[in-house]
This record gives structure tokens, C-alpha cells and sequence, in this order.
């Protein structure tokens, strides 16, 4: 059957796993990463470098929000054009958003290494982690663009239904960083260098495959020069639908921003130290989700450009099914085994009893969350990108960041561990009213 037929007549339940698993495999292994990462850097240099690139984090996570906001969009409208039968346009939509990745992280380059000192300050790094924050920053920018065009490309791999080559992707990036990480940090000494190496080595590599798949012949659709003009009419849907994914990340990143800044007049280096270890945790349980969502939206893509909308539906049941049961188990070990996992990262008494707590805190609305992530992904795979925007922005920016000035205020450290649960239940709230409200004019 042909890879992006089976999408509108394959049994449901296999085909979410079929596009599923791949992606989970992919994203959990590509947390284990950061995870992995951030515990050879507490463990292998101490805690101020741990502290140091957790400030960098934001940046990150800003460089992977416009790989999201052309990649993920750009997905969503390719499986639209694929069920319509639409291969050409499909084919011209990727290569503008290839031109873009390329465009967006040379600029994203440029910007951080003129106002470098500036994002650190501001970012909340203290004079003890400062130097460790420059030093990591100074070699992960050269490789943004690598990670831009790597992330951007990946998702259109899962839109034209390769989900096991994307998998790929993410596997070969992601084993190449933790292989690569302890060599440079405890063979060869480099430290926070060496892990920056690491992975600016990694993403290059994982680029240059997913270029080779979209250059060979394999490729249903290819990368071809003739669509490398930019023609905005082509590709204003897919940044419209991608502006959610995107200013979920670019959220995310304000929001550890604050969290960093606020965890560090309330607990130090310690706290903030302990927020990078918590926050690799949280993303690792997350990724199976992230997996899920992904796997589910080229099949309730191509099934509402088809028409199929009870394929959409139950799609979107069974995936919400799953990211609860997942996000269920991450909760369990969470809060039996918060000491434990917080010992990975560092042996400081201090950042251990003082992660142990906010981690049981900041993750207590875990099972509730995934179906929140699933509606999002549900909204974006169907062409609802406004919608898919207030909902990605409703729990950092509507209610996230009031809480944390609020409830430190009132209750110091544990108040800023507070505001995430508190977050998730109203946002979860939101979210159920917003899809009812919606699956009651989705009809034929």
C-alpha cells in the first residue's frame, strides 16, 4: 500500500503505532540525551556548570521553535496536500521551508554571538556560572544551522509517511551525543566544552543524513532546486499552522527564563542547578507524548483533507488514551523514587534535598497533561492554528508565569514549584471546553 494511502484505509490502532513508536523511540532517546548530558556536566565539572548551561537553555529551546514553527507547520499542510492528492505542491512547500531553516539559523547565529553577554545576563546566569554559560554557547552556535535544517526536515519525514527514517534521525543525533559526551568530558577533559562539541558533532551528522534521504532517489518527495524561491502564497499556511508549536517554544523559553531568574534570588545556583536536572526529567517523560502527538497528526491530517473525520476522531481518541497512560507511570516514578533521580546529576546534599521536593511539586499534574498536548497536536493537524496557539500559550503565558510571581511571593521556592501544577489544571480546564466546543461543528 503507498506510505501516505494507508493513512485514510489502515486500521487505526496499528497505524498509530506504526507512526508512534518510531517517534518515541526517536524523541526518548534524543531526552536521554539531555538527561545524560546534564549528568556527566554536574557530575564530570560540579554544580555551577550545571547551573551554567541550564541558563543556556532558553536558546535552545528557542532555536528548536523555528525549526517547529517551519517544520511542524509545514508538515500539517503537506499531509493536508498529500490526501488531496497534491504532490507537487507538497513537494515545492518543502523546499521554501528548507531555504527558511537554512535563512532563520544563520540569523539565529549571528544574533547570539553579537549580544551573547547581553541573553546570559538577562537569561539569570549568576557571576559563578557565567563563565561556564559563555563557554558552552561559544560552540553549540556553531551548529544551529544544523539543528534548524535537522529538526525542520526530520518532520516532513513523518508527513510523507516515513516515520521510521525519521526515527532514524533522531536515534543516530542522539546516540552520537551520549557516546560522544563522556569521551570529551571525562577522557579528554574538555569539560563544558566537550559537551558542547558533542553535540554541535551530533546534530551535523543527523543533518547530513536526513539531507541524503531528501536528495536520493528514495524520496517520495525531494529536495529540488527549482522550489528553492521563496512564494509566500505556498508557504503562509504553513507558518500560520506552525506559529503554534513555535510560540509554545518560545513560551517555554520566556518561562525558564523567569523560572531561572526567580530560582535564583529564592535558592542560588543550587536552585537553579536543580530546576536543569528537573526540567531533563520532565522532558523525558514528556517525549513519549511529543512521540504520540506526532505520530497522530499526519493520520488526522491526511484523513481531514480526505474528509474522513470519524478516522480524525478516534485518532484523537486513542492517542489522548495513550499520552495519559504515559504521562500516568512518569508521575509514579516521580514521586517514589525524587531522590534517587535527583542523585543522578549531582551529589551536592543541598541541590539533592532541594530538587527532591520541587521535582514531587512541579510534576504533580503530570497524567493530565498529555491529553492537553494531544488536543494541541489535534488542532494543528487539522488547520485550527488559532486555536492550537491560544491553547500552547494558555498554560506558560495566561497562567505559568503570573503564578510564579505570585505565589513566590506568598510561599518563596516551593511557591515557584507550585505554579506548575496549578497551571496544569487550569489549562487542562481550558482545553476540554475548547474541544468540545469544536468537535460539536466537526461534521461531514
Amino acid at each position: 500500500m503507498d506510505s501516505s494511502r494507508q493513512m485514510g484505509e489502515e486500521k487505526i490502532g496499528a497505524l498509530l503505532l506504526k507512526f508512534s513508536i518510531p517517534a518515541i523511540i526517536g524523541m526518548m532517546v534524543n531526552a536521554l540525551y539531555n538527561v545524560v548530558d546534564r549528568a556527566f556536566v554536574g557530575q564530570g565539572v560540579g554544580l555551577h556548570a550545571l547551573s551554567g548551561i541550564t541558563v543556556t537553555y532558553p536558546i535552545t529551546i528557542a532555536i528548536m521553535a523555528f525549526g517547529m514553527l517551519i517544520g511542524f507547520g509545514g508538515t500539517a499542510i503537506i499531509s493536508i496536500r498529500l490526501g488531496q492528492q497534491k504532490k507537487e505542491e507538497a513537494e515545492q512547500i518543502m523546499g521554501n521551508a528548507f531555504v527558511l531553516l537554512v535563512g532563520v539559523g544563520l540569523v539565529i547565529t549571528v544574533l547570539c554571538y553579537m549580544f551573547m553577554d547581553a541573553f546570559l545576563s538577562l537569561l539569570g546566569a549568576s557571576p559563578e556560572a557565567l563563565p561556564y554559560a559563555k563557554e558552552f554557547l561559544n560552540i553549540l552556535l556553531i551548529g544551529v544551522v544544523f539543528m534548524t535544517v535537522g529538526f525542520g526536515m526530520n518532520s516532513f519525514l513523518r508527513g510523507q509517511g516515513k516515520p521510521r527514517i525519521a526515527m532514524a534521525t533522531m536515534l543516530l543525533g542522539a546516540i552520537l551525543n551520549i557516546i560522544l559526551n563522556p569521551i570529551f568530558i571525562f577522557g579528554l577533559k574538555m569539560g563544558v566544552t566537550g559537551s558542547a562539541l558533542a553535540t554541535v558533532i551530533a546534530q551535523f551528522c543527523a543533518t547530513a543524513w536526513v539531507m541524503y534521504y531528501f536528495l536520493s532517489k528514495r524520496a517520495m518527495l525531494k529536495l529540488r532546486v527549482r522550489n528553492f524561491k521563496i512564494r509566500w502564497v505556498l508557504i503562509k499556511d504553513s507558518l500560520a499552522i506552525g506559529l503554534s508549536p513555535f510560540s509554545m517554544q518560545i513560551a517555554a523559553s520566556i518561562v525558564t527564563m523567569v523560572f531561572n531568574k526567580s530560582l535564583f534570588i529564592h535558592g542560588g545556583d543550587e536552585a537553579i542547578a536543580a530546576f536543569g536536572a528537573i526540567n531533563a526529567v520532565a522532558m523525558f517523560i514528556l517525549m513519549p507524548v511529543f512521540g504520540l502527538s506526532q505520530g497522530a497528526q499526519p493520520i488526522m491530517g491526511y484523513n481531514y483533507g480526505a474528509r474522513n473525520y470519524e478516522r480524525v476522531k478516534r485518532t484523537l481518541k486513542l492517542a489522548a488514551l495513550g499520552a495519559t497512560g504515559v504521562m500516568t507511570f512518569g508521575f509514579l516514578l516521580v514521586e517514589l523514587f525524587p531522590v534517587a533521580i535527583m542523585g543522578l546529576f549531582n551529589d551536592d546534599p543541598g541541590m539533592i534535598v532541594l530538587g527532591a521536593e520541587g521535582i514531587r511539586i512541579y510534576l504533580l499534574m503530570l497524567p493530565i497533561v498529555g491529553f492537553q498536548v494531544t488536543v494541541t497536536g489535534f488542532f494543528q493537524a487539522t488547520g485550527r492554528p488559532r486555536k492550537s496557539l491560544f491553547l500552547s500559550l494558555s498554560r506558560q503565558l495566561l497562567f505559568l508565569i503570573p503564578l510564579i510571581w505570585l505565589l513566590s511571593h506568598f510561599f518563596g521556592l516551593r511557591g515557584i514549584w507550585m505554579a506548575s501544577p496549578v497551571s496544569d489544571v487550569m489549562s487542562v480546564i481550558l482545553t476540554v471546553i475548547w474541544l468540545k466546543m469544536d468537535l460539536r461543528e466537526f461534521k461531514p
